[in-house]
């Protein structure tokens, strides 16, 4: 059987890419990425105040598709707008609350931690993601020649700074000191690994202050992220990412969260951790470790099996 053809419209941000592969991946399309770039004069607007019209955004080339899956607010209007104009029926599919009328999609993928509610709407428990059990276990040996096999391995995945929380050594220093003491105590290796956000300085800082007892990962390096979670006894995450968080949710380890103080409220975080909390799979990075247990979240393939019997 043929495959059905998809395009994936994201800004290219890592979070985006993950959720929009990740449930191609899982539909078995036969995809492309775009980046959406916005028109200079259009980037001011949101998308509920933005026309339906090719001004608003540059060229995408690509005529032949059934399924578009979008993520984030610049591909709303390229979505709608290629869904409208094509020649044939198409399926489109947006993750997150696009802020506009649901109508204009298909179907929506969003959180639960965003109250989103409408007959089309496919509520997730976190972020749906790229990662797969299968792929987390094939690359478990990509890191083993660069660690200590003696020990067991705490894992600290790095985000970056947002509107709600700054990445300002004072802040950073603090986990990495909290992190350093608890690999020291608990006779660990630390494996550090940065992610597309994750500024420079804050690498080299790691290196600086981690590098006696961690593995500081100094690149953006797939292979070595599904490694390390293969590996890993413990997993910390800072806080700004719930992406990253769902992400380790697939392995069924303890994870821990990595607190920086806000810088204004997000409600939206708060109520992703309330829920982590009550289905028992995070814990607030202090000064101790302990093992629990939950079951693997793969929220990926339980929407991706529900959307196929609609694409069939």
């Amino acid at each position: 059987m043929t495959k059905l053809k998809g395009i994936l419209l994201t800004q290219g941000m890592h979070g985006m890419i993950s959720q929009v592969e990740g449930l191609a991946k899982a539909l078995d399309l036969d995809f492309t990425h775009h980046t959406v770039e916005t028109n200079k004069f259009w980037k001011l607007f949101p998308p509920k105040l933005t026309p339906i019209s090719q001004s608003v955004f540059k060229k995408i080339n690509s005529e032949d598709f059934d399924v578009i899956i979008s993520c984030g607010r610049k591909s709303v209007i390229p979505s709608i707008y290629l869904k409208k104009n094509s020649f044939k029926k198409v399926t489109n599919i947006h993750i997150q609350d696009p802020k506009v009328n649901l109508d204009n999609f298909s179907y929506v993928i969003a959180p639960e931690h965003d109250g989103l509610n409408g007959e089309n709407v496919f509520s997730t428990k976190g972020a749906i993601h790229y990662l797969t059990k299968e792929e987390i276990s094939n690359h478990t040996n990509y890191l083993k020649d660069r660690l200590n096999t003696a020990k067991e391995y705490f894992l600290l995945i790095l985000g970056g700074p947002t509107k709600h929380y700054d990445y300002s050594n004072e802040n950073i220093s603090n986990i990495f000191n909290l992190f350093n003491d608890l690999v020291k105590k608990n006779n660990l290796q630390g494996i550090i690994v940065p992610s597309m956000r994750t500024p420079k300085n804050i690498i080299e800082f790691a290196k600086n202050s981690l590098g006696e007892n961690s593995l500081v990962i100094d690149t953006v390096d797939k292979k070595a992220y599904l490694s390390a979670l293969s590996l890993a006894k413990y997993i910390a995450v800072t806080c700004d990412s719930t992406s990253m968080i769902s992400e380790a949710a697939m392995t069924g380890k303890p994870i821990y969260v990595a607190d920086i103080p806000t810088k204004k409220n997000d409600f939206r975080i708060k109520k992703f951790n309330k829920l982590f909390n009550q289905l028992n799979i995070i814990k607030k990075l202090e000064n101790k470790l302990e093992t629990w247990h939950y079951e693997n979240l793969d929220e990926t393939s339980r929407i991706a099996k529900q959307i196929k019997k609609k694409l069939i």
